[in-house]
């Protein structure tokens, strides 16, 4: 037979052990149904026969646990002896079978071949085009709840879900056998199969929405110039959005949006210079001009509605050495460029909100902003914030969309006597009352990913990048290719609780992992301009002529590709007890057991840059369905483990379990190291109670957060409205959804509830989520103590929720 030879560091044929010449050690190699070529591995045999023993209801005792290795030691020694080369996987099979047949355990056996012969038509299944519209037919949760932005009662959504179950199937045929198969085995997760490698499409991106409005674009039929108006700049935003939004799968970003828009509210600016020199002429006595500015300035609460807040303080020329009538002018363009920039606003909230694109969702779109100094962007970055106070409709719901993210950083806003401090505290209030904005620190931001940025779409950060041609760093104008997600506590099971077997897996693992990136990349530079215009044509990511190679997009590491991980709490728990992490403390050697698996794989994806010009980098998965299918498969496997499979759903990346109480600080404490290794996607949150009555509770978190390094911060707080009797704060879980605590009420149309599903928010009363994800977030608690919930009766009386944190 064939055999690999173990051999010392000089390569000689034997050893010497104690004067003894040993000779070489022989491993019995096995072919995978993949094609791949390993070591034997005896626990595969004796785990599947357990599992046929528990399936029966049998117990497996000290006999029968020895009746089992000797069964697997028997086939290990008649594979030696009978194959001149690697045994194939059903070949083994059929030997175990016949073992235990020949060991009278027949109603084992029986259950064995059903085991692997299920696994055959699941298998077989997973390629079948008609099998992947008959799941669609009969609503399969797992497809018609996998994404919390989609409905799947509308007619575009379900056209797309078709699209996406044929594409699906056809995936599976199109992934390299080792990449398909230990997706459809639950190994790992190729990410947005229904969208690639059936098209060359990327994931999420940072388009250069700048380039774009500057030096204008082409959008269908009509050629867009240069917009002339904050109102215009916006609508044309939006416009992008919509497109990009059906020429990739992952969500896109409007990085330094209040930086980026300025200068077309200075247009608008302008314009209504010239406009005050014709109502306000030479002529003008003063005090006809102050009553003029004094009425406008009357109407602005009403013009920014906000008649519910304190008055904006009154304005300021931009040049206090004009005439003063002069000064008047500058005072009267300003209120009308304010409510211009926030019309402009409002009008982008709501086309965001009210877009549907080809696949039936909103377009999945982040607003980073913060960092603007100027009159101009200070006003974009409130009429942003008030705009979301406000809410939609009359009923005021959260919006879903836009996520928007607020840079904090030191001179510019986070610390009293900074010029933006009071929009800080905008931000605050916002945070309270409709969650977003989420926090980035800037300088963190640039000490964990080499250079500042927004994300892209809920938590995909690129990397620093220096333009070769121009020495320049560059953002804007970048994406990611993909995702590829790696079942973390499978490998911690599948180890039986020996850490060499557990690393040994754990590479096996990583390389599936980095070929299926590998085919990502490849499918990706397939693509061509024409595919889609307005990413490679019109500035979105570049300029390209028709026949040019997109690849120049991609390589020299410009764009990221991403390994993911889930689950690091169970994984850790196979090897140090389910109590490892407690309420307010953690096993440190578990700590750093968890970070060891994110640093081997930081390792390995810059092992895979250097080898190959693309930036590779490790990603903590949201995992918005991904939590219920890998436990799920876990749970079908191997039984309910105490701390591992015990819950529906797995801890998301690097996360504190949901159901623990560590307080903020503990928390985003034990949470501070793993981005530095994970940053190519990462966020932290902390649970709340009702924090509108106390903004200064979140923004003392905030400010912690930033001193210790913390780079993304994101605030779940109790929102829910119902419409019937009043209520707000947390609706209660049930098994499908959410209910008011007062009334009982779920009726989506006379409530609003707001969930964070994983890096963005979603509304899981209109649009359920899958089974693990609902479960994880009805395990979720509160990390302070507090309301979380309020509502005022008819007769006037009024009831208060309270949750006590440990």
């Amino acid at each position: 037979m064939q055999v690999l030879e173990e051999t010392d560091v000089d390569n000689a044929a034997i050893r010497m052990n104690d004067g003894v010449v040993e000779a070489p050690v022989s491993r019995v190699l096995v072919e995978k149904r993949d094609g791949r070529v390993v070591d034997f591995d005896p626990m595969n045999i004796i785990m599947a026969v357990k599992a046929a023993f528990k399936d029966l209801g049998k117990e497996v005792g000290p006999q029968e646990e020895q009746m089992i290795r000797s069964i697997s030691d028997h086939i290990e020694a008649e594979i030696q002896d009978r194959y001149n080369g690697p045994a194939k996987i059903e070949d083994i099979q059929t030997l175990v079978e016949h073992s235990l047949i020949e060991n009278h355990l027949y109603e084992v056996a029986r259950c064995y071949t059903s085991y692997r012969l299920n696994r055959d038509i699941d298998r077989a299944k997973a390629t079948d085009i008609n099998e992947a519209v008959n799941r669609l037919v009969n609503r399969d949760e797992s497809l018609v709840r996998e994404n919390a932005n989609k409905d799947s009662n509308v007619y575009a959504t379900q056209r797309d879900l078709l699209a996406g179950a044929v594409s699906k199937a056809s995936a599976f045929s199109m992934l390299p056998h080792a990449v398909s198969n230990a997706h459809m085995k639950g190994d790992i997760h190729f990410h947005d199969a229904d969208y690639s490698p059936f098209t060359c499409m990327s994931n999420c991106s940072l388009p250069d929405f700048g380039d774009m409005l500057a030096k204008g674009f082409a959008l269908g039929n009509a050629m867009m110039d240069s917009p002339k108006s904050i109102g215009t700049a916006a609508t044309q935003v939006t416009q992008i959005i919509k497109d990009i939004a059906g020429a990739q799968y992952g969500g896109q970003t409007v990085n330094r949006a209040d930086e980026m828009l300025e200068r077309y509210a200075k247009c608008d600016y302008d314009k209504n210079i010239a406009m005050a020199h014709a109502m306000i002429p030479d002529s003008t006595p003063i005090e006809v001009a102050k009553d003029m500015i004094d009425g406008l300035k009357a109407q602005e609460p009403k013009n920014l509605h906000c008649s519910d807040r304190d008055p904006l303080p009154a304005d300021t020329p931009f040049d206090e050495n004009l005439s003063e009538l002069d000064q008047l002018r500058e005072v009267y363009a300003k209120i009308m460029t304010r409510k211009a920039i926030y019309d402009a606003m409002q009008t982008m909230e709501y086309q965001i909100n009210s877009n549907r694109v080809s696949n039936g969702q909103t377009p999945f779109v982040t607003v980073g902003f913060g960092l603007g100094t100027s009159w101009f962007a200070r006003e974009i970055q409130r009429a942003i914030l008030l705009n979301r106070i406000r809410g939609l409709g009359k009923d005021r719901h959260t919006a879903i969309f836009p996520k928007l993210v607020f840079t904090v950083k030191h001179g510019v806003n986070a610390d009293p006597g900074d010029p933006n401090y009071d929009l800080k505290q905008l931000a605050l209030e916002c945070s309270t009352k409709r969650m977003y904005p989420d926090v980035v620190f800037y300088e963190n931001i640039v000490k964990i990913t080499g250079s500042f940025k927004a994300p892209m779409g809920c938590r995909s950060f690129l990397q620093g990048w220096i333009d070769p041609k121009t020495g320049k760093d560059v953002e804007d104008g970048r994406m990611n290719l993909g995702v590829v997600t790696v079942n973390m506590p499978r490998i911690a099971l599948e180890s039986h609780g020996d850490v060499d077997r557990f690393w040994k897996l754990f590479d096996e693992r990583m390389e599936i992992a980095h070929q299926a990136l590998r085919f990502r990349i490849m499918r990706c530079k397939q693509a061509t301009p024409v595919n889609a215009p307005t990413l490679f044509r019109y500035g979105a990511f570049g300029r390209l002529e028709a026949n040019e190679s997109v690849d120049q997009l991609f390589r020299n590491e410009r764009a990221t590709v991403s390994l993911g991980y889930i689950g690091l709490y169970e994984t850790t728990a196979v090897f140090f007890g389910k109590d490892w992490i407690k309420d307010h403390s953690w096993n440190e050697d578990g700590k750093e057991f968890a970070l060891s698996l994110v640093r081997r794989m930081n390792k390995l994806c810059q092992q895979w840059s250097k080898a190959e010009g693309y930036h590779y980098s490790v990603y903590s998965t949201p995992a918005e369905s991904l939590t219920d299918r890998f436990n799920r498969m876990d749970r079908q496997k191997f039984g309910r483990i105490e701390g591992v499979t015990d819950h529906d759903f797995y801890t998301n990346s690097f996360h504190y379990p949901v159901w623990l109480q560590p307080t903020p600080m503990e928390k985003l404490r034990y949470e501070v190291d793993f981005p530095y290794l994970a940053s190519g996607g990462f966020i932290n949150y902390c649970e709340f109670p009702c924090l509108q009555a106390n903004p200064k509770a979140l923004e003392a978190v905030w400010d912690y957060a930033y001193k210790i390094g913390i780079g993304y911060l994101g605030t779940n707080t109790p929102i829910d409205h119902c419409f019937v009797c009043g209520f707000q704060g947390d609706f209660e879980p049930t098994k499908e959804g959410f209910r008011c605590p007062e009334c009982g009420n779920s009726d989506p149309d006379k409530c609003n509830v707001t969930k964070r599903t994983c890096g963005y928010l979603g509304n899981p009363v209109q649009r359920p989520m899958v089974h693990g994800r609902h479960e994880e977030i009805a395990h979720r608690v509160k990390h302070m103590s507090g309301e979380t919930g309020h509502v005022t009766l008819d007769n006037g009386e009024s009831r208060e929720w309270y949750e006590e944190a440990k």
